[in-house]
């Protein structure tokens, strides 16, 4: 009795017992329902999906889009000057402008079929950049030929989806050079070795439009 006394009684240490077994096993099941949920939701949401975009990714990587072939360019000004087809006058045309720059337009393209890109030059005035010969050139066994020419001026050539199209304005009498009556287009293809006319059209322009001075507005309206 005098050990009981002097220690706790069988009630209260079992109650004492019993808090801190109940006190332990809640923190441990505590922790373990805190585990899971950190395993489960960072797995499950955040791990998965990255992985397989990651997988996704290297195995079908993006396409590189590969860069276009930058023709090589060429000195259009002595291609013509020592082209023995084009005309003297033409060729007397053909001076600087401004310091060292050239009257000339130059354009690369396929239109004869070739392994390399074909070269269509326009010869213009500096003044009023009107066409006085228009040419075609086509790289055979290392050198540029005159395969085509149109030396009637006003003219001007241009690459049209495989096809050489060729421009002539009309003027009649009277008509400013930037206004002409009429403009012929004619479309060649490449055949046989040569350019044949394919078809052509013929626009006549009304000299109506803008030659009517627009009236003065009344001041007091």
């Amino acid at each position: 009795m005098r050990g009981l006394t002097a220690g706790r009684s069988p009630g209260k240490a079992r109650s004492g017992t019993q808090a801190a077994s109940a006190a332990v096993a809640a923190f441990v099941a505590l922790g373990v329902s805190l585990s899971g949920c950190g395993a489960g939701g960072t797995g499950a949401r955040d791990e998965g999906p990255a992985h397989a975009e990651a997988v996704e990714g290297a195995a079908s990587p993006s396409p590189v889009a590969s860069p276009s072939k930058v023709p090589d360019r060429v000195d259009a000004v002595r291609l013509v000057k020592t082209d023995p087809k084009v005309s003297a006058e033409v060729k007397r045309e053909l001076k600087p402008c401004v310091a060292d720059q050239y009257p000339v337009d130059v354009s690369y393209g396929k239109l004869t079929g070739g392994s390399a890109e074909d070269v269509v030059v326009n010869v213009l005035t500096c003044g009023d950049g009107v066409g006085v010969g228009s040419y075609v050139y086509r790289e055979e066994d290392g050198a540029y030929q005159n395969v085509f020419q149109a030396e009637e001026p006003p003219v001007y050539a241009e690459i049209d989806r495989g096809d050489l199209v060729v421009s002539k304005q009309v003027y009649e009498r009277g008509d400013p050079v930037s206004s002409p009556s009429s403009q012929i287009v004619i479309t060649y293809g490449w055949a046989s070795g040569r350019f044949t006319e394919e078809y052509r059209t013929h626009n006549d322009y009304s000299n109506a439009v803008g030659s009517v001075p627009s009236p003065v507005p009344d001041p007091e309206s």
